[in-house]
């Protein structure tokens, strides 16, 4: 069964799914498309400042209403902020994965934090792994910049959508080349609405494709 490691389905805390109805809706399209686990990672970040407290409750009441067969996890989806740094320092953290040792993380796509490898190396001192959202996404990261992270021990997650083309032929680009180099550990939809279904559709089932979509982590 597929894994999806990223989507914002969880209903009316960020820029994806608004309503419970179109969540519900969402999870019965894609079981259909062979998902057995989906973690929802609402964003946390100064335009989105998500309480752990708050997104447990809205997931807890997501749980009660779903009543489909695909096993939902709950982590978010953090802007290496401000309001990050505050939170790891607290370990206020929702991690990903069922080892518990991972942090979905993500930057700005066009320019990054002011001391990235510094914050990057905190969450590795803090003992849990960066698993960097969409990397083909960022057009300041140039090839060497890939393998540097690498190298430091941060993992790579890869958009579906990307394939797809969805966020344009650079990521596309980025993102087959990291894909045929081994770098992604794990991919996900990052669905935030029924419409990135097609696109999404279209990747999943591209055989090459899944064994990384049924990776643990």
């Amino acid at each position: 069964m597929i894994t999806d490691y990223h989507s914002h389905i969880l209903p009316g805390v960020d820029d994806g799914f608004r309503s419970m109805e179109d969540s519900l809706e969402a999870l019965s399209l894609i079981e259909r498309e062979g998902v057995g686990t989906l973690w929802l990672t609402p964003h946390i970040m100064e335009d989105y400042p998500n309480t752990t407290e708050g997104l447990r409750s809205r997931y807890a009441e997501l749980k009660q209403a779903y009543k489909g067969g695909i096993r939902l996890q709950l982590a978010a989806e953090y802007m290496m902020d401000n309001i990050f740094e505050e939170r790891l320092e607290n370990r206020d953290l929702l991690p990903i994965g069922v080892s518990g040792d991972h942090i979905l993380v993500e930057t700005s796509c066009f320019t990054p934090p002011m001391d990235l490898d510094g914050t990057l190396r905190k969450i590795l001192s803090a003992g849990y792994f960066p698993l960097l959202a969409h990397p083909e996404r960022y057009f300041y990261m140039e090839w060497g910049h890939y393998k540097h992270l690498l190298d430091m021990g941060v993992r790579f997650q890869l958009n579906l959508g990307s394939l797809g083309g969805a966020y344009g032929r650079l990521p596309r680009f980025r993102a087959l080349r990291l894909l045929m180099q081994g770098a992604y550990t794990v991919a996900g939809s990052d669905i935030h609405s029924v419409h990135m279904l097609d696109i999404i559709h279209k990747a999943w089932f591209r055989n090459r494709f899944m064994p990384l979509l049924d990776a643990p982590l």
